[in-house]
């Protein structure tokens, strides 16, 4: 029964993950530590595993539909890994508490100008043969219904560059997942269409996720019994998202994306004051 009751809560956990594009660690580790009082390092390991399966799982449907700009994550998680590697460095040297208010203030604003770009333009207009972008070839398009095609251009690139860098750098501080920050970047700093940025942030987890579970397993972190049931409802949880992802229509999935940035930039407000709740990832 315990078997059963793990795989339809990572199911319920990957499906809104995978439609956010956010690694549904952050929605696993609290179910795991809360409901099955499971310690918080097998909760965190058995999370990494079913990361790397929902992003596994939600990526062949994604490429299918070139909802995924795959040039455009290799280029990205190149940042993010840096920015994680010095993360891991400065780990001990900065207040937690300040950076669970620095967290906060980037969740909020973040939230703040997705709530901006709520109508998404269509590009018309030839993308500039010199733009960082086209050199490297990254504009592209995907099919928006069965008989329309929408392309779309990738803006500033160096910001973009910048921010996945800082992205990687607090998640790593923190120990948190880089997919909430992820996608209001490619939102602000490159213009992409939601879709677009939740499908790209599904894949570059997936590799973020498989780079750190080698160290957790290498520790003995991981526990077959407890990952194995997470693993399996993570993809088929992972595939209905991707479903959903696809069918959303855009205003309501960035509405979605909003509040949960809210949710969570509130929960992090608490930790800033040192309110913890069971299985924080702090």
């Amino acid at each position: 029964m315990e078997i059963l009751w793990l795989f339809g809560a990572a199911f319920i956990a990957s499906a809104l993950g995978g439609v956010l594009g956010m690694a549904s660690g952050i929605f696993i580790v609290p179910i795991l530590t809360l409901f099955f009082h499971t310690s918080i390092h097998a909760a965190i390991g058995a999370s990494i595993v079913s990361v790397i399966a929902c992003s596994c799982a939600s990526a062949a449907p994604f490429i299918r539909s070139r909802l995924t700009n795959i040039r455009l994550a290799i280029l990205l998680e190149t940042a993010t890994t840096l920015g994680a590697l010095s993360g891991v460095f400065l780990i001990g040297l900065v207040s937690t508490r300040f950076l669970y208010g620095l967290f906060t203030a980037v969740l909020l604003i973040s939230a703040r100008q997705m709530l901006a770009r709520r109508r998404e333009a269509v590009v018309d207009a030839a993308p500039s043969s010199d733009c960082l972008a086209s050199r490297l070839r990254l504009h592209a398009s995907y099919p928006e219904s069965s008989s329309a095609e929408r392309t779309y251009q990738v803006g500033n690139v160096p910001l973009g560059m910048s921010l996945m860098y800082g992205a990687g750098l607090i998640s790593a501080l923190l120990g948190i997942g880089s997919g909430v920050l992820k996608i209001p970047a490619m939102d602000a700093a490159l213009r992409l269409p939601i879709k677009v940025s939740s499908a790209t942030s599904n894949l570059m987890i997936g590799v973020t996720a498989a780079a750190s579970a080698v160290a957790w397993y290498s520790r003995g972190e991981i526990d077959v019994n407890l990952a194995g049931p997470v693993a399996l409802g993570s993809v088929v949880g992972a595939l209905l998202g991707a479903r959903l992802l696809m069918w959303l229509p855009a205003e309501k999935l960035r509405l979605f994306f909003v509040a949960v940035l809210i949710l969570l930039a509130g929960q992090m407000l608490m930790s800033t004051f040192g309110i913890q709740f069971p299985g924080d990832l702090s």
